[in-house]
């Protein structure tokens, strides 16, 4: 089936309906919706959340929005690379069943919303605190979007219908964000994080990748590497000791380092120094960096 591109609510529910529809017709399995929500521009990182979607789920839905609420800098909007062709080829060859592309005034028809999900004391630390408003801009579209595509509570023979959206594990802040925001208030919808996806060289792949020079691009290894050296201590029993692996960073002239901690990935709480020094399995290193006008994030769990 070629992959459908449509630009309404309208057009995606009935499109999504149709397609579960004619899904319980062939097949007596359980009946399943996923959705991907990204900003475009996509990457491996993004295909393979894409096909975990397709793989599980009877009807597959990506959505294509560059979301101006989540972006502090008009510039930055207007930098951020607008490619839904090639998109749309990827996310079929993926096994993507739809591309939801809908235009600014779609998605808020009444201008920007006076009401938005804030994202709270989660939303306030770390990339919260570097970028004031940008998970509430989030959390609001991921509301919308969780909302649009939901399928209908009951389909043919009276089967219901799993939902599932999924959401990639190198933005582990906006993660659990959303996790939180579906938990707190009852959204029947599963949130399935997937593994980040690397390039050959280590660094964790992005959208904004495409804007390092090739200069810039071997700087901005630093930040696996640091992550990288917390991981190898913290396998070893060893100290961490956060304050060489940030040396390490700030030894590269190019990369200008914003934090870099490791925290429970429940509450995203730092470990308290003398818990840093055998970091318990399963905390999560976070670092985000700005290499040259590109701002990175990666994080890496430690066993």
């Amino acid at each position: 089936m070629t992959i459908e591109i449509v630009r309404t609510v309208a057009e995606l529910r009935e499109l999504s309906a149709g397609l579960l529809h004619r899904a319980a017709e062939r097949s007596p399995d359980p009946l399943s919706l996923g959705l991907v929500p990204t900003m475009g521009a996509l990457h491996e990182g993004h295909a393979s959340l894409a096909a975990a979607a397709a793989a599980e789920s009877a009807v597959s839905i990506a959505s294509v929005f560059v979301n101006p609420l989540q972006f502090g800098d008009v510039a930055d909007l207007g930098r951020y690379p607008r490619t839904l062709d090639a998109d749309a080829e990827l996310l079929e060859a993926a096994g993507v069943d739809i591309v939801f592309a809908p235009a600014v005034a779609e998605m808020y028809p009444g201008g920007d919303p006076l009401i938005r999900i804030e994202a709270g004391e989660l939303g306030g630390v770390l990339e919260g605190a570097s970028r004031p408003g940008h998970f509430s801009g989030a959390l609001t579209v991921v509301a919308k979007l969780l909302h649009y595509a939901m399928p209908s509570a009951r389909y043919a023979n009276g089967r219901g219908v799993e939902y599932r959206a999924y959401f990639g594990q190198k933005d582990a802040q906006q993660l659990l964000l959303v996790q939180r925001m579906v938990q707190d208030l009852n959204f029947p919808v599963q949130i399935i994080g997937v593994p980040t996806v690397r390039a050959q060289d280590g660094l964790a792949l992005s959208s904004r990748n495409r804007f390092l020079s090739e200069e810039e691009r071997r700087a901005a290894l630093v930040l696996p590497r640091a992550l990288g050296l917390l991981a190898e201590r913290s396998r070893a029993g060893d100290a961490l000791d956060l304050d060489s692996a940030a040396a390490l960073v700030r030894s590269e002239p190019l990369v200008t380092l914003d934090y870099l901690e490791v925290v429970d990935p429940r509450t995203l709480v730092p470990l308290v120094p003398e818990a840093r020094q055998g970091a318990r399995p399963g905390s999560l290193a976070l670092i985000a960096a700005q290499v040259g006008r590109v701002r990175l994030i990666d994080n890496m769990f430690l066993e």
